[in-house]
């Protein structure tokens, strides 16, 4: 999967993501979830647009790293969905699969990116 192929997943998930906020009840709990789930979603998508930005590969290894943490995040959110029987396990499951998905590709993407970085640097110390 290249930059252009995560980039369209991270955009559909978050697309996602605002339709499974939508269909939240209109409760204490379903706002306040919906609102965190709605921010680390999105953040998914940006966050991973702006690491393909980077001025270096720190940054774009830096960036990776926020991508996971927002797509963890996320997947914390729909869990305590599920959990909370905010919504029906069936209506949660496929996106909390996703984000599971996205958070394993930017965990490996930035290992594989911090060690080339680090390979880098050593070549260049030398």
């Amino acid at each position: 999967m290249n930059a252009d192929d995560l980039k369209k997943r991270t955009k559909r998930f978050a697309l996602r993501v605002l339709k499974l906020v939508a269909a939240l009840p209109n409760t204490v709990a379903g706002r306040a979830i919906g609102g965190q789930l709605v921010r680390s979603g999105t953040s998914v998508g940006s966050n991973y647009r702006a690491s393909c930005r980077g001025r270096s590969r720190a940054e774009f290894v830096a960036k990776l790293g926020v991508v996971e943490e927002e797509a963890d995040e996320s997947a914390f959110w729909m869990e305590l969905i599920i959990e909370g029987e905010l919504l029906k396990p069936r209506q949660v499951e496929p996106l909390l699969n996703e984000a599971n998905e996205l958070t394993k590709i930017m965990a490996q993407s930035r290992i594989s990116a911090a060690k080339a970085l680090a390979r880098t640097r050593k070549s260049q110390a030398t």
